[in-house]
């Protein structure tokens, strides 16, 4: 037997598998298991506390890990969602943040969206129990961190990925009951 006669005939297109780029975009499971977004989200809190010295670098460091993802979430709900055309006003694109992308993430819409009386750059997102705060127990002198600092930054990201430049943070009300979202709207210069 000759090394010609092993070969494999080539792989044409009836044969061949199809690659991962021409599979469509499909919704997927829909869900990850809770337990491993806490497994993974401990491990993202605990490697800040080793890296940092203050609170404040810790939520600042969550921040940035959300707004990361925030960057590319945006396309992909608008792909999944079938939207067809870009946001141009920036109450538009938060009531579908707060709607259909927290739906698709938390399973449930967001607990509120309000703009501010004070200042109409201003609008609020509210949150009763945010999955990052969910599963942490702080230490007393961390008892003011907000670990919801993640989500403010996914959606920060999403909002810059659409054109509008804002400052999201994450803040208890008053009673710490709830998480708000701070969405602070930049005039462009």
């Amino acid at each position: 037997m000759s090394a010609d006669d092993t070969k494999l005939p080539p792989a044409t297109s009836s044969t061949a598998l199809p690659s991962v780029l021409d599979k469509p975009l499909s919704r997927g499971a829909g869900t990850a298991p809770l337990a491993t977004f806490a497994y993974l989200f401990s491990a993202m809190l605990q490697y800040y506390e080793s890296k940092v010295d203050h609170v404040q670098d810790i939520e600042n460091g969550l921040h940035q890990a959300g707004y990361s993802i925030g960057l590319r979430l945006l396309d992909l709900m608008a792909l999944r969602d079938k939207v067809q055309k870009r946001e141009k006003n920036l109450v538009d694109l938060l009531s579908f943040i707060a709607g259909t992308v927290w739906k698709n993430l938390f399973g449930k819409t967001a607990d509120g969206l309000e703009r501010s009386n004070e200042s109409k750059d201003v609008y609020y997102l509210f949150e009763k129990e945010p999955i990052t705060n969910r599963f942490v127990s702080l230490p007393k002198d961390y008892s003011h961190m907000n670990c919801a600092s993640f989500i403010a930054g996914i959606i920060n990201g999403m909002v810059d990925a659409a054109d509008f430049p804002v400052v999201v943070t994450a803040n208890w009300n008053v009673n710490q009951t709830q998480t708000v979202y701070i969405i602070k709207s930049i005039q462009k210069t």
